[in-house]
């Protein structure tokens, strides 16, 4: 597919090329609110509630300050770019908003539609990989391509398409904000969707960070000789099992860090139970 002229100087060359006034005299003019839709292919598909009701906020005090980008369809228009605008002066009970008519082609709609969203940083991690891949699809483009077109690197491109191959409850977790992106790539390296669900969902209960995520995985592709000696506890804790044990008259073991984990306490009747409680709250 051949590439549009001076898409690679970003978004705003791109605006400043294709913008065309409805009227010859003005920058922009208004239009029924009513009579706008928005795109279908529209990349973000979740709009933060808060932070729409601020801009409609805003936009009850000062208006729309800047318009929205249009194409005539019939007699309407799509939303090529401003769609949270266009949402926010729904919001704020606006009967007419600033358009700025363009005449472009659905290719350059689409595109545009998706560098805006990208540029703007408040996708979803998992919508914006979605959003880059349709890009890079739907235009033929390198990631080197897709790089100079929305300013992000090409690793940072790389990483964020990573996430898209997560199996879709991790994808879920990473979406509602549960695991940020750094937990998604290291995730997006375990072959087994069954134990990427499951560090997923220790690292969701447990509040674990990308390093002990990073820690755990390396210590799940150990061999199991290997295992043994590197959950070896310190000499302290050692020690401190050791105290246990004799202070409660029975086995006690820790799984997880010297940081976090739990502690196992056994007991081998309901007699053993009781004189256990008894010896941790000092009952006689």
């Amino acid at each position: 597919m051949a590439k549009n002229k001076g898409l690679g100087r970003g978004l705003d060359a791109l605006l400043d090329e294709i913008e065309t006034p409805e009227d010859p005299g003005k920058t922009s003019f208004e239009v029924d609110l009513y009579s706008i839709d928005t795109n279908p292919n529209q990349p973000r598909k979740t709009f933060d509630p808060d932070k729409l009701n601020e801009l409609a906020a805003s936009i009850k005090r000062h208006g729309v300050m800047q318009p929205i980008l249009v194409k005539r369809n019939g007699d309407r228009y799509t939303i090529i770019a401003g769609e949270r605008r266009y949402r926010a002066a729904r919001i704020a009970g606006l009967r007419t908003v600033p358009v700025v008519l363009s005449d472009i082609d659905e290719s350059a709609v689409m595109e545009i539609a998706l560098i805006e969203n990208i540029q703007r940083e408040d996708l979803n991690p998992i919508e914006e990989a979605a959003a880059l891949k349709l890009l890079m699809e739907q235009h033929d483009l390198t990631q080197e391509e897709v790089s100079e077109r929305v300013g992000k690197s090409r690793p940072a491109i790389a990483n964020a398409l990573r996430l898209l191959t997560l199996s879709r409850p991790v994808q879920t977790l990473v979406k509602s904000g549960k695991l940020s992106a750094g937990h998604g790539k290291m995730l997006a390296g375990v072959a087994d969707p069954h134990l990427q669900a499951e560090l997923a969902e220790k690292c969701v209960e447990n509040d674990w960070s990308v390093r002990r995520l990073e820690d755990e995985l390396r210590f799940a592709e150990m061999p199991k000789n290997q295992k043994r000696t590197e959950r070896e506890p310190s000499p302290e804790m050692k020690s401190a099992l050791h105290r246990m044990r004799a202070e409660l008259g029975t086995k006690v073991a820790v799984q997880g860090s010297e940081e976090k984990g739990k502690l196992i306490i056994h007991y081998y009747s309901r007699d053993d139970l009781d004189r256990i409680y008894r010896a941790i709250v000092k009952e006689d």
